[in-house]
């Protein structure tokens, strides 16, 4: 008799994705554990704790500790969603943005720097108004629309003092005039689930910074935008973000890797957290099956 899948969910807290995902492994009948990332550890000497789990469905808060711990678990050969490549690319927005680039994927114009001066240059070959951005972060915290040279030199500075790593790293985008939203695409391995407008009369339309969410149609301009764009960063659970540019149509803007769906599943109607329990168990199977 073939033993049942075993289905790790790697969380940091319960929010409401969570709750419906627990509640979507319980209705399917999946044999799945809750594994707080506040109380476990790796024991890179003894992996049986680990070993038990046919796949890991990891949802923490953190992208440092969620990212190190899909390193560890797929360095042991235990499939995850999503993969820590996938991970990785997706919660630096310099490596996501150059990836993107390299599929030929329609993207805002953006630049890299790594000292003040450079960055400053930079940010002017773009022209004013520019958006700054940390080079890893979400809920569009730390984001910064600068307007002219006075206001790139005073940010600039500020993250210079800031002492962290990754504010030594400047990443600017050219700002889009977008028509008061942006769109959530969620996409589950090949496919596109949902898609929702988050509208806002501020500039940064994030639902986690109070844009309402109201429903879009998947078009097959959507449709196709959003599956390349995913399965430039290497495929899995993701997140596409759109932005409408007056002139060239859809740009993506990021891709999340543990998204946030606490809006797009009751506008949209769709069970997206039961498509991801069921995505990570056909993963989980296909790797069961290939081990045996």
């Amino acid at each position: 008799m073939q033993k049942r899948l075993r289905i790790g969910v790697l969380y940091s807290r319960v929010r409401v994705e969570e709750k419906w995902i627990f509640a979507a492994m319980e209705k399917r009948g999946i044999d799945y554990e809750r594994l707080d990332d506040r109380k476990y550890y790796f024991d890179l000497d003894d992996r049986r704790i680990w070993q038990k789990f046919d796949a890991v469905l990891e949802r923490s808060i953190s992208y440092n500790s969620g990212l190190y711990a899909l390193r560890v678990l797929n360095t042991w050969g235990i499939p995850t969603v999503n993969m820590a490549s996938v991970a990785e690319a997706c919660g630096d927005k310099v490596t996501s943005s150059a990836m993107l680039k390299r599929a030929r994927v329609p993207l805002p114009r953006d630049v890299v720097a790594f000292s003040q001066d450079s960055a400053l240059e930079a940010i002017e070959s773009i022209g004013y108004p520019v958006v700054m951005k940390p080079v890893v972060g979400s809920w569009g915290r730390l984001l910064a629309k600068i307007n002219d040279r006075e206001a790139a030199e005073a940010i600039l500075e500020h993250k210079a003092i800031l002492g962290s790593t990754q504010h030594q790293i400047f990443y600017a985008q050219e700002y889009i005039c977008k028509p008061g939203r942006d769109i959530r695409v969620i996409v589950v391995g090949d496919r596109v689930l949902a898609a929702i407008y988050r509208k806002s009369e501020h500039w940064i339309t994030n639902t986690a910074r109070g844009g309402a969410g109201e429903i879009c149609p998947i078009t097959p301009e959507i449709e196709e935008l959003a599956i390349k764009a995913t399965q430039a960063v290497g495929g899995g659970v993701l997140a596409v973000d759109l932005i409408e540019d007056p002139k060239r149509g859809f740009l993506v803007n990021e891709i999340n890797h543990t998204m946030e769906f606490h809006t797009a599943q009751p506008v949209t109607n769709v069970d997206i957290a039961g498509e991801i329990v069921e995505y990570t168990a056909r993963l989980a199977k296909a790797a069961k099956e290939k081990s045996s």
